[in-house]
């Protein structure tokens, strides 16, 4: 295994400071470990331009690289392209799911559409009971990518990551 991929491997377990469930790379967040030689990049996009995690995140990632011997490493934030849900990994969707977070919907543009205005969103699931009759009471929640819905079906209140 190299470098590289040894870091991958530690960076997987490295939790996101906000979703402690999902690892950053489960979130889609590290975008590339490039390895100089003489050191690892890291390379970080964060969620949001504004994410008052992204410092968290950096630390701890470089921390992880350092504790595993696989240092010296450097993070670098790439803001562009702008990071998107696409990113998440499908076992990180269902992570999500099991945390009782509702995943994005996926967000592909059409071909020469840079962004797309639904009138009508889709149902978002309950990741309690699977059921589609739900209501968004607002639309943020704990952080600024979640919403909060409730479901019509079991009752319960639940979060939904805003896909972007």
């Amino acid at each position: 295994m190299t470098r590289a991929e040894r870091a991958w491997a530690v960076l997987g377990g490295v939790p996101d400071p906000e979703v402690p469930a999902l690892s950053v790379c489960d979130l889609g967040i590290v975008r590339d470990v490039i390895d100089h030689g003489a050191e690892l990049e890291v390379v970080l996009t964060p969620t949001y331009s504004g994410c008052p995690a992204t410092e968290v995140i950096e630390q701890s990632v470089l921390a992880a690289i350092e504790a595993e011997g696989l240092g010296p490493a450097r993070a670098t934030l790439r803001r562009a392209p702008a990071w998107t849900t696409d990113w998440m990994s499908e076992d990180g969707k269902r992570k999500l799911r099991e945390y009782g977070i509702a995943p994005p919907h996926a967000v592909v543009p059409e071909a020469g559409v840079p962004i797309r205005i639904l009138r009508r969103a889709p149902a978002v699931a309950c990741p309690h009971c699977g059921s589609a009759q739900t209501e968004r009471t607002s639309a943020f929640g704990s952080t600024a990518c979640k919403s909060l819905y409730r479901c019509l079906a079991c009752r319960e209140p639940f979060e939904y990551f805003k896909p972007i």
